[in-house]
């Protein structure tokens, strides 16, 4: 068993967010889920983009950090999209995680701390190889340069293909994922 920090994505916690961490907890893992967008949601991914600018990345990755207050470290941090960047950057920093799932995006290596992943926090990137938002060459060049990371490239050119209430979603690569995120989990819980 895993105790996992979730992070939505721009559109917020929607439907689709929330029944990856309800597939989580049937799997018997304990999930997080904190509301970054203090309750708001949208439909449009650049409406949510555009909120998520209005907040400030630095509120955004301030408010996950809030988020992990007060948690165990031994944490496996879970971040869609927008959520990659606080998961991302406490997997990186905060001492103690036990793993990271970067869901759709993926973040230079050196917009954290001292630039370096942590050796012994292994994690999973999942993207789509023709998706124009999900930072394909960023997450090629992680994995390539870091030993626990493991890339995952899904044939297709959806952003949020794991949520379910997102017009992005893709059944086949979303299942695909969750197998393989459940079975990273089994790993490190």
């Amino acid at each position: 068993m895993a105790e996992i920090l979730l992070f939505h994505h721009a559109l917020g916690l929607t439907d689709g967010v929330r029944a990856l961490a309800d597939d989580l907890r049937a799997a018997g893992h304990v999930v997080h889920l904190p509301d970054l967008y203090d309750g708001r949601t949208y439909t449009e991914l650049g409406e949510g983009v555009d909120h998520a600018e209005e907040l400030g990345f630095d509120t955004i990755r301030a408010r996950g950090a809030a988020a992990a207050e007060g948690l165990p470290t031994d944490l496996v941090y879970v971040g869609l999209s927008l959520g990659v960047m606080p998961a991302q950057e406490l997997a990186q920093t905060r001492a103690g995680a036990r793993g990271a799932v970067l869901l759709h995006a993926c973040v230079p290596l050196d917009f954290f701390g001292d630039g370096t992943w942590p050796a012994d926090v292994p994690a999973q990137v999942h993207v789509m190889e023709d998706d124009d938002l999900g930072d394909v060459d960023i997450a090629r060049e992680v994995a390539a340069t870091t030993d626990p990371v493991e890339l995952f490239v899904y044939p297709g050119d959806r952003h949020l293909f794991t949520d379910r209430s997102s017009p992005d979603h893709d059944e086949g690569a979303a299942s695909l994922a969750l197998r393989r995120v459940l079975a990273f989990l089994d790993q490190v819980g």
